[in-house]
């Protein structure tokens, strides 16, 4: 596929079957190019068949030396990014006393590492555009530590103070800088072979949380949200 010079880039971090599929689907339809990044191509590749003005990236975002090189290529394929979705989201569920020291420090690199890593390579283009979206897909471990989150929490904690931080400076800079914390279990065929018998309400559809990204990434700068909760009427809160 060649670049559309005419549309705008959105790249989407972290893409498999639930959110990131539904985030591509999404952007696509509202006339964007979209750059699917994940550590293989073997579920992106098809997607991007699928949808067209696609293109699959290979990409691990603990890799600062891979982050820049796959970067440096989606700018020369597809031009400049207008929005960036953050969406890896991998923890290791142990207690304090059954985790170890690699565990939590994966968890801290894709989360929050990673995080700044991809952030880096768009924000001198958007401060240049004097505008951009920056978001992050976040979880309500970020607020709170539970027995089996000891990596997952504090990797989301530094990730949405991370968006926070980003969110002070980059705004008076024209960037959004939006955090979203998934509330709930979100509805793929995974996790409902893990939760049989659970109703449809107790699960969180990736179109729906693609709907309130792109409602995120077209606000209005007086009214610019920094950050959402998004969870199913039926989730106990």
């Amino acid at each position: 596929m060649s670049a559309q010079i005419n549309k705008p880039v959105c790249v989407i971090v972290g893409v498999g079957p639930g959110n990131g599929a539904a985030f591509a689907r999404k952007f696509v339809s509202n006339g964007y190019q979209v750059a699917l990044l994940a550590r293989s191509t073997g579920f992106t590749q098809g997607l991007a068949e699928e949808l067209g003005d696609t293109r699959s990236y290979a990409c691990d975002v603990t890799d600062a030396a891979v982050v820049e090189q796959t970067f440096k290529a989606i700018q020369s394929e597809l031009g400049d990014i207008d929005v960036l979705i953050y969406n890896p989201g991998a923890g290791v569920w142990a207690n304090v006393e059954d985790i170890t020291l690699d565990d939590f420090e994966q968890s801290w690199r894709i989360n929050a590492f990673g995080a700044l890593l991809v952030s880096k390579q768009v924000i001198p283009a958007m401060k240049d555009k004097k505008k951009g979206n920056i978001v992050f897909i976040g979880a309500t471990a970020s607020r709170r530590g539970g027995i089996q989150t000891a990596a997952f929490a504090p990797a989301k904690a530094a990730q949405r103070s991370l968006a926070e931080s980003m969110a002070r400076h980059l705004g008076p800079k024209g960037i959004h800088v939006s955090h979203v914390i998934i509330d709930g279990v979100v509805d793929t065929p995974t996790t409902r072979e893990m939760m049989l018998g659970k109703p449809d309400n107790y699960f969180i559809k990736p179109d729906d949380i693609a709907d309130e990204v792109m409602h995120l990434t077209e606000q209005k700068t007086s009214t610019w949200s920094s950050e959402i909760e998004v969870r199913p009427f039926g989730e106990v809160w």
